[in-house]
């Protein structure tokens, strides 16, 4: 374990002597001045989410759905002078949205209800510039409502894209003007359709008019948000929840939840983050190293967002370019299995349809996901020998938080083949584990099979197929106590090869 003296008798302060009453820092915390040796990575540990960035990262799978005036004109970006006239889908069915997301495991679906066009989605009284001067439904459509209802309707929580530039907007570049007109948005959006779960905004900036810079008040939206819609998480220019960095679909083999990157983009953690020399796409967010230049840390999980199509929104030149389902294993592998939450992009067509092709990675992916986890081969194994003390056996995984030495041996209940391995910490007491080893034996011999460095909510390992009599787990470096709450072993499905 990698706790020295000093950072032990800290941590006895603590928690008072009792790991059941050790004191917990929700959402951040500051160190102190001059902190001995392993202090800063002792609190640290103890970081942990706001119950909405709990919920948040429990989804694991969400849903984009880039919808506007580019579905119909070809366009990524659009410009702005689009006429509301190109809108006009012929059999637009946002129940069909919701119950094939469902049907592929996402928990959320999130919708541009503003691109950067500024054509709004919803009727508006901010602009005409919006569903109800297009030819869609006569001008009485409200392709939010209609995709809200279809939410309430399957289970499924519901999340706004709100872009804060506004290419159509004539007081963009007025920044009073515009951030007054921008929060009567969010206002429309956080009080006309119930419960918001998720507000997403990027930092996309271009000039206003006449070359006018734009400057964004993100703390009096962040207050109006946290006023309108308290249990909504904010990303990713939000306080809640970090861009991971990329828009692969691939998040980092080491993702801290707690970082030393200040959340949002108020002028105070632009300035934190400037003197840190870090960002978003900073390869280290959340080191040891990193911890001993910080005054600060913040549980700020990642989302990884990326497009199941080569563009954002739907191309008719593209219906042939979908991700076919190997690549979405591999990207489900590479973000839910790096400690963070994938979010898919899925953009409706013109017809206001979810694609064939789509579909058909989508339920693919899912297909064999299912199969998967079906089985866990090492349900109902109880860690012995050393270190293995304080083993929990649920109804539906093997838990452990070891004391001491971080090793404990597992005995499946048959000889087991198996070439997944998963991970979890129960994140409710923080993000701790820095390193761990996967052994394997058959007969007498101890292979390593897996190492890794950060588990946080959900970390998935895989590796050739594996005969084992026993499998052995070693944390050998944690900031605190490890709380593991999952160690489980699967088999990939037949037939099927993901390397």
């Amino acid at each position: 374990m990698k706790l020295s003296l000093p950072s032990l008798l800290f941590l006895a302060c603590l928690s008072c002597n009792s790991d059941r009453n050790e004191m917990l820092y929700p959402g951040s915390l500051v160190f102190p001045v001059q902190p001995t040796q392993g202090v800063k990575e002792a609190m640290a540990a103890r970081v942990v989410p706001h119950p909405r960035q709990l919920e948040w990262q429990q989804l694991e799978m969400t849903a984009f759905l880039h919808f506007s005036v580019n579905t119909f004109t070809g366009r990524e970006w659009g410009t702005g002078d689009e006429s509301p006239a190109v809108f006009n889908p012929t059999a637009l069915d946002a129940d069909q949205w919701v119950r094939v997301l469902k049907e592929a495991g996402m928990k959320m679906v999130i919708i541009t209800a503003k691109h950067h066009d500024g054509f709004c989605l919803w009727p508006t009284k901010t602009t005409a510039h919006s569903v109800a001067s297009s030819p869609w439904k006569e001008g009485k459509g409200d392709v939010l409502r209609e995709l809200k209802d279809a939410c309430d309707k399957h289970g499924m929580k519901f999340g706004v894209y709100l872009s804060p530039w506004d290419r159509n907007a004539k007081s963009f570049g007025d920044s009073p003007a515009y951030n007054s007109f921008y929060m009567e948005q969010i206002t429309e959006l956080l009080t006309w359709y119930g419960r918001v779960d998720e507000v997403w905004f990027d930092g996309a900036n271009g000039e206003g008019p006449g070359g006018r810079r734009q400057e964004y008040d993100w703390q009096a939206y962040y207050d109006l948000i946290r006023k309108l819609q308290p249990d909504a998480v904010t990303a990713v220019m939000g306080e809640d929840v970090r861009w991971v960095g990329t828009e692969s679909g691939y998040g980092r083999e080491t993702e801290w939840s707690v970082t030393a990157l200040a959340p949002g983009g108020t002028p105070e953690s632009v300035a934190i983050n400037e003197s840190l020399g870090i960002d978003a796409m900073s390869q280290d967010l959340g080191s040891s190293e990193l911890l001993q230049k910080a005054g600060s840390v913040y549980w700020y999980p990642a989302e990884v967002d990326v497009s199941i199509r080569p563009g954002w929104f739907w191309h008719a030149s593209e219906d042939s370019l979908v991700k076919d389902v190997e690549k979405l294993i591999d990207i489900y592998f590479s973000s839910v299995g790096r400690n963070a939450v994938l979010l898919l992009n899925v953009p409706p067509d013109n017809r206001g349809l979810i694609h064939e092709n789509d579909i058909k990675s989508l339920l693919g992916m899912k297909g064999w996901l299912d199969d998967l986890f079906e089985t866990d081969l090492l349900k109902g194994s109880r860690p012995y020998g050393q270190g293995a003390s304080n083993a929990t056996d649920g109804d539906n995984s093997t838990s452990w938080s070891p004391e001491g030495t971080g090793i404990a041996s597992f005995v499946p209940a048959i000889v087991a083949t198996f070439d997944v391995a998963m991970l979890q910490e129960d994140i409710s007491r923080g993000q701790r584990v820095e390193k761990f080893v996967i052994e394997a034996r058959s007969g007498n011999e101890w292979d390593t099979i897996a190492t890794g460095t950060t588990i946080g909510h959900k970390r998935l390992l895989r590796f050739p197929p594996v005969n084992a009599d026993e499998i052995r787990l070693s944390i050998t470096s944690s900031r605190a106590r490890p709380h593991i709450s999952t160690f489980a072993l699967f088999l990939s499905p037949a037939n099927t090869s993901i390397d």
